[in-house]
């Protein structure tokens, strides 16, 4: 199960990114593309958390 949330989350780190990119580039809102890219980098540092191996 646990994969499965890990594959969701990083298919939503990567439609996030590229729609918070496109509204950077197009200029349109940029407010919103920049919470949008904020948000993917959250999502992806919590991946990155939860895949650490622990210790011992």
């Amino acid at each position: 199960m646990s994969d499965l949330a890990l594959s969701i989350a990083m298919l939503t780190v990567f439609a996030l990114t590229g729609g918070a990119l496109w509204l950077l580039f197009q200029r349109r809102d940029r407010k919103r593309g920049g919470l949008m890219l904020l948000a993917a980098i959250v999502i992806a540092a919590n991946v990155a958390i939860w895949v650490m191996p622990l210790p011992g």
